[in-house]
């Protein structure tokens, strides 16, 4: 089997979506953010994802959220598009409409709330496949979908040459790795504290959240592991645990806390944007990264 490439680099960011104080889409922030991203290291971006508050944006605001990031960076960097939903027929609609906005690839996550058997899932992927020309990353997140992308089940859709990737949220290791070494595709850790573990046994990268504030150095940690100085990734990984938990297992979502970190406009309801106390405990770590990786 040859080693699995990485279609849309290594240190992917799933980007915010910015809005204005009203709470509406801020194209010119998207497309600063982007950008400040890029600089600072992110090969590439996802976009309308969990982190994009996919759920609560409009289908024109995921159209003008793509292309304004696009016209910010360019065309030499991957951006891949969100378009999964619970809805065949409309994911694979917002496939198309990805497509055309200029997206390089799309996240397609497996089909929530109705928790569909392992043949309807496939059966949804490949809908999906064979809508576009684009590439997929399949989004494997079974604590918010409520059903599991079964290792079995990504064997065979490997064998779809558009299906490429996969965002591994699972925290399944074994089955991972067991993906991994059977089939071509690219495994992107989506999990913060995962990264470097699913890095060490074969993964292309991450797809994450945190990499909104400290993109440098969710990067640098990939480069010392390739670089073969796999003490200093682990010492740089172990830097970022404190705000890495702050910000994934403190019990608010990704989206609000590093919202909670940046001038990024509110975030809609349902969720609520982060309190006092909160914010508080997270600069304090975002400033002690910095200190601690300058």
């Amino acid at each position: 089997m040859t080693a699995p490439s990485a279609p849309f680099g290594r240190a992917l960011c799933a980007m915010i979506t910015p809005f204005t104080a009203s709470g509406a889409l801020d194209p010119d922030a998207a497309g600063k953010h982007a950008a400040s991203l890029v600089a600072d290291g992110c090969d590439g971006l996802v976009l309308s994802g969990t982190t994009g508050e996919s759920p609560t944006t409009t289908d024109a605001e995921k159209t003008a959220l793509l292309r304004a990031v696009r016209a910010a960076v360019g065309d030499g960097v991957p951006i891949v598009a969100g378009v999964g939903g619970p809805d065949t027929r409309h994911t694979v609609a917002l496939a198309q409409q990805a497509e055309q906005a200029g997206a390089d690839g799309l996240l397609v996550v497996t089909p929530y709330y109705s928790r569909p058997p392992q043949a309807a899932v496939e059966a949804h992927f490949l809908r999906v496949a064979d809508a576009t020309g684009l590439p997929l990353m399949l989004y494997d997140i079974p604590r918010r979908t409520g059903t599991r992308v079964e290792p079995e089940t990504l064997l065979r859709l490997a064998e779809h040459p558009r299906v490429v990737a996969v965002k591994d949220c699972a925290y399944d290791v074994l089955g991972s790795t067991k993906v991994i070494g059977a089939t071509s595709l690219a495994y992107y850790s989506g999990c913060e504290e995962l990264n470097l573990p699913l890095y060490a046994v074969g993964a292309a990268g991450c797809v994450s959240t945190v990499a909104n504030v400290v993109p440098r150095q969710l990067r640098a940690v990939l480069d010392a592991f390739d670089a073969g100085d796999t003490a200093g990734a682990a010492r740089l990984n172990g830097l970022m645990v404190p705000l890495t938990e702050l910000m994934m297992a403190s019990g608010l979502p990704g989206t609000v806390t590093a919202k909670a970190l940046l001038d990024a406009g509110p975030v809609r309801e349902p969720l609520q944007p982060a309190g006092r106390e909160a914010t508080d405990g997270l600069r304090r770590a975002y400033e002690e990264l910095l200190a601690a990786t300058r």
